[in-house]
């Protein structure tokens, strides 16, 4: 997938919405995704940040972008609701929706595994994209050519120790991944998918292995296009799929 190269019209006209999108690889993929020409919108719980991206992303000349301060932990249904009323007024439709919000707060064995941040990080990883895909479905089945993704952790496939409520709730979102493209695979637009972009050079990573060197990971510009992919296009039909980004 690292060797898919994107035209560079490929999100012409396409409005895209992408969570965590003021750090990190969310950063990284919400700014790619406006060069190739989508309306993204920038979704995250740190105005400044946003904001940040927000005028990269402006001043390199793409679509303009929006910006929805949302805290995910805290959000409930009606949160969702009013977003999803904002977006049909602003722009009528979803073409995709990009779950990239993380909470991740290290390694701990599950002896020691705090309560109230075990609900706390599946509420972030679980939860919230339940409760968001619900509430944007009606816009995505306004789109020609909608694309959900949701994104993997092989942590979770391979229960690796000490990962915790991050790896529970990474195995319950791939169950829903699956779930729901089963059951928009046939008369709706809507394809849903997963990517595992690997570990890479950002935020997670480095939290997960504190002793050891940054340089030692991928560098993360390098798996964007395997968003590209999926959030375009060319992977209209691909359905029910795990995209491994590095391969």
């Amino acid at each position: 997938m690292k060797d898919y190269q994107a035209v560079i019209d490929l999100l012409r006209n396409r409005v895209v919405l992408v969570t965590g999108a003021g750090d990190g690889l969310g950063r990284l993929v919400a700014r790619r995704l406006a060069l190739h020409g989508a309306t993204v919108i920038l979704l995250g719980r740190t105005i400044r940040k946003l904001e940040q991206i927000y005028d990269e992303i402006e001043q390199a000349g793409a679509p303009k972008p929006a910006i929805y301060p949302m805290n995910l932990e805290g959000a409930n249904a009606k949160d969702y609701a009013d977003l999803a009323q904002v977006l049909e007024t602003e722009f009528g439709r979803l073409d995709g929706l990009l779950h990239n919000a993380t909470l991740f707060e290290g390694l701990t064995p599950l002896a020691n595994y705090d309560i109230e941040l075990w609900y706390r990080v599946l509420q972030v990883n679980l939860n919230a994209p339940f409760l968001l895909t619900r509430a944007l479905l009606g816009l995505l089945n306004r789109s020609a050519d909608a694309s959900v993704v949701f994104t993997a952790d092989r942590a979770s496939e391979e229960g690796r120790a000490y990962w915790g409520a991050y790896a529970a709730a990474k195995g319950g979102a791939e169950t829903l991944m699956k779930i729901l493209a089963s059951e928009l695979e046939t008369n709706t637009p809507i394809r849903v998918n997963s990517i595992d972009p690997g570990q890479v050079r950002a935020g997670l990573t480095l939290r997960a292995y504190p002793g050891r060197p940054a340089t030692e990971w991928t560098d993360p510009e390098a798996v964007l296009s395997a968003y590209l992919y999926l959030l375009g296009p060319d992977s209209k039909g691909v359905t029910g799929q795990i995209v491994r980004a590095q391969d």
